[in-house]
């Protein structure tokens, strides 16, 4: 998915001039990165609003215009009012063609209903990951890594290294080498509860034993 971004050079900086930036429908923001100084640049809130409800927006190398000058860039940061849904600040890195960037993308997960453990098995899918970092080069950068969970079985676990990777694509060395769970499949916790066989049950009441309420009575109309 390309996606692109107008942004507009920006010459006062400073905490003042980011409100008055606000105040106009402006967001201010940076550029850095490729060995290039970092660069202060404007957006326009609104536009920049909608793209980052954009799954790819996150996740995609952008085609951003500054100037009449296009760059290829990442989304890095950005800063969200605590409680309005407006857009303070935003951050942008330029991409080098040649050297491998380290991102996270979502995780699509397919066929979940349609496994087997779920359809012939009862079992429920429990997602320990819903993203992943990886790295790559920018023109090998996915939106997102696909699961397939069509032969996935009840009781059975899919880790980072299970995974199928787009071409050139690999998660970062530290995932690799703990290898975290991504994907479960167990019986539902309800299910497994009524499964459960019952523990056999004392009943304990107030009442003593007839010999001993006798023998109690006779004590009681004989004193010593």
């Amino acid at each position: 998915m390309k996606i692109e971004v107008t942004a507009f050079p920006r010459t006062q900086q400073g905490t003042g001039a980011s409100r008055r930036l606000r105040g106009s429908g402006r967001v201010p923001g940076v550029i850095y990165g490729a060995s290039q100084d970092a660069s202060a640049i404007e957006l326009d809130h609104n536009a920049l609003l909608r793209h980052l409800k954009l799954e790819a927006f996150h996740a995609s190398i952008l085609d951003m215009t500054v100037d009449g000058s296009r760059e290829r860039v990442l989304l890095r940061d950005f800063q969200m009012h605590p409680w309005k849904p407006m857009v303070l600040h935003v951050d942008f890195q330029r991409v080098d063609p040649n050297k491998k960037i380290h991102m996270r993308v979502p995780l699509h997960f397919v066929n979940e209903d349609s496994s087997e453990g779920v359809k012939t098995q009862g079992g429920v899918v429990t997602h320990a990951m819903t993203e992943i970092e990886i790295q790559c080069l920018p023109d090998q950068l996915p939106e997102y890594v696909e699961v397939d969970l069509k032969s996935m079985k009840l009781n059975e676990i899919y880790h980072v290294n299970d995974l199928s990777m787009p071409e050139g694509v690999e998660p970062i060395a530290k995932l690799k080498a703990d290898n975290p769970a991504v994907v479960s499949m167990h019986v539902p916790k309800v299910a497994a509860a009524e499964e459960e066989p019952a523990t056999p049950v004392t009943e304990i009441t107030g009442q003593a034993p007839e010999g001993a309420a006798a023998a109690e009575g006779e004590q009681k109309g004989n004193p010593k």
